[in-house]
């Protein structure tokens, strides 16, 4: 599980995220700068921290490295989601919580991921259960099916 990023290290981050191709060190910069005061040799350092814990690859371009994201943002959200969860001690009642503060928004957009993730499981066939598939229009011979098989009740 990746750790959260720190403020700067996010910063850079969210510009490779966004830009979504690869990037300098000086492009990053000037974009930040329009931020904040900040030195190349300061974002050189985080680019290459980045670097050394896995966030980007690099490239040489000439003299200098083209950066590109090894993952998504929202990869690295729902690492982080998961690995909060994961530390609850009752990870049941963290879900409760976790949706009881999302906007409503953010709840169909939970619910559009479920369904999504539920058209991506492949669904057992009847012959995957060890038992076939009955109809709700089957089930009423069924059970009369059943209590024939079984015989008179004891006692009569």
């Amino acid at each position: 599980m990746p750790r959260q990023l720190g403020e700067l290290e996010d910063a850079v981050m969210s510009r490779v995220w966004q830009w979504n191709r690869p990037v300098t060190v000086r492009e990053v910069l000037e974009d930040l700068q329009q931020e904040r005061s900040i030195a190349y040799t300061t974002v050189m350092t985080v680019m290459d921290n980045l670097h050394q814990k896995g966030w980007v690859r690099r490239e040489v371009d000439g003299r200098a490295y083209r950066y590109t994201a090894v993952s998504t943002r929202a990869a690295y959200a729902a690492a982080l989601m998961n690995e909060a969860w994961a530390q609850s001690d009752n990870p049941a009642a963290a879900l409760v919580a976790f949706f009881g503060m999302m906007s409503p928004e953010q709840r169909v957009a939970l619910q559009d991921a479920v369904r999504m993730v539920q058209l991506d499981e492949p669904q057992p066939g009847p012959e995957e259960e060890g038992t076939p598939r009955r109809t709700p229009e089957q089930a009423p011979e069924e059970a009369g099916e059943q209590a024939a098989d079984q015989g008179p009740e004891p006692g009569r």
